[in-house]
């Protein structure tokens, strides 16, 4: 395995069938440190979600679980935290964050962070 990576999931989901549940899992078991972030109180695969955004943190990779639309409130957030790159998994897709974040130099991806994991491309 490639070096463990700081990874903060936004949009975690309590529910085990969810994209963003299955992928915390398997974050962790691949052994990256994994933080989650949500609109709701609970836990995703064993790890707390936070429901205010983490701030103050050192994000190797942010892997994306919400529709464009849902991340527009979260833009200055993302660029903020200066991760080294976005993950933009199926369905999250959103030129107008990838030109943000590119002019800030951080890399995007648009990519299955559950696919990336079991090729080891993560």
């Amino acid at each position: 395995m490639a070096n463990p990576e700081n990874v903060l999931v936004i949009g975690a989901s309590t529910n085990e069938w969810r994209y963003s549940f299955i992928a915390t899992r398997m974050l962790r078991d691949y052994g990256h440190s994994v933080i989650c972030y949500g609109k709701k109180k609970g836990n995703c695969a064993g790890i707390p979600i936070l429901n205010e955004f983490p701030t103050g943190e050192t994000f190797d990779t942010i892997t994306l679980y919400l529709n464009p639309e849902n991340q527009k409130q979260y833009y200055q957030n993302i660029v903020g935290l200066k991760p080294k790159r976005v993950i933009f998994n199926p369905g999250t897709e959103n030129p107008e964050l990838e030109v943000l974040l590119h002019k800030e130099g951080i890399e995007s991806e648009e990519a299955c962070t559950l696919v990336l994991l079991r090729t080891n491309q993560f």
